[in-house]
């Protein structure tokens, strides 16, 4: 065994001591920027290409465009199309507490998020002002692929520890603050959300977690969904991404806590 490897069991992988120093990779595809320079006729292209229909012509200024982030899916054809025109970053696009606010004009500056560490820290004093305890936590998957689930379980990992914020999943919704929702929300799943619902005590919090979530995603507004949870519960935060990261996911947990806290005064 190498001397950095002693005192590292099983498959020589240690718990990282600091979620601050986790390396987003660059071929994360978190948020877009759009050269306003270089559009040469492309953007008709660049719409046409999109599989989900998130770019949008910009009203006011024939030569720009609106991206949708409620419906991105960062699949990356529109980059590939047109490098030169839009741009995909590895730092994730940021919650937002209105559907309205996930369409945005595409420009130079990327969203920036606060460090998971600090993030937690804030929420943490949040959820003992609003409720005293520890806040509970209801997921439903209303038919995603369930990549978004895989996200939402690394937050109880040893990496991202999200207990040791005061948060909790629970499989009751009688016993849940919060109701996290993945999926266009299904026509088979749209009674079952609804039912999920009413059955929280209140104030009751509800998060849209990812692009389906959002807006219906990839799977878009068909026969067989609702076209967004937004269709058949109340939202309070929408968290894109496809899927986003833990470090979103609290951003988004934080948004929604502070909205219902303002709110309560």
């Amino acid at each position: 065994m190498k001397d950095k490897e002693k005192g590292i069991m099983g498959n020589s992988i240690e718990t990282v001591r600091d979620t601050d120093s986790l390396f987003i990779s660059y071929n994360y595809r978190g948020s877009i920027t759009f050269n306003m320079e270089s559009v040469n006729g492309k953007r008709e292209l660049a719409e046409s290409v999109c599989p989900t229909k998130a770019l949008l012509p910009f009203k006011e200024n024939d030569s720009d465009l609106l991206l949708d982030y409620g419906k991105c899916i960062m699949c990356g054809y529109c980059t590939k199309i047109t490098p030169k025109l839009i741009k995909i970053n590895s730092k994730p696009a940021s919650p937002v507490n209105t559907r309205a606010k996930m369409i945005e004009r595409l420009g130079p500056q990327t969203p920036s998020l606060a460090s998971y560490e600090q993030t937690g820290n804030e929420l943490k004093g949040k959820i003992q002002e609003l409720f005293g305890r520890s806040l509970a936590i209801r997921e439903v998957d209303a038919g995603s692929c369930n990549g978004c689930e895989v996200e939402i379980t690394a937050l109880n990992n040893p990496i991202y520890d999200i207990e040791r914020f005061g948060i909790h999943f629970v499989s009751s919704p009688r016993h849940a603050d919060l109701l996290l929702v993945t999926g266009p929300a299904s026509k088979n799943m749209e009674a079952v959300l609804k039912l999920t619902y009413d059955a929280m005590p209140g104030p009751k919090i509800v998060i849209a977690v990812g692009a389906c979530a959002c807006s219906g995603g990839i799977f878009g507004d068909t026969y067989s969904t609702t076209g967004g949870i937004d269709n058949v519960i109340p939202v309070d935060v929408y968290i894109p991404g496809c899927p986003p990261r833990p470090q979103t996911l609290l951003c988004g947990i934080l948004l929604a806590i502070g909205r219902t806290l303002s709110h309560t005064k």
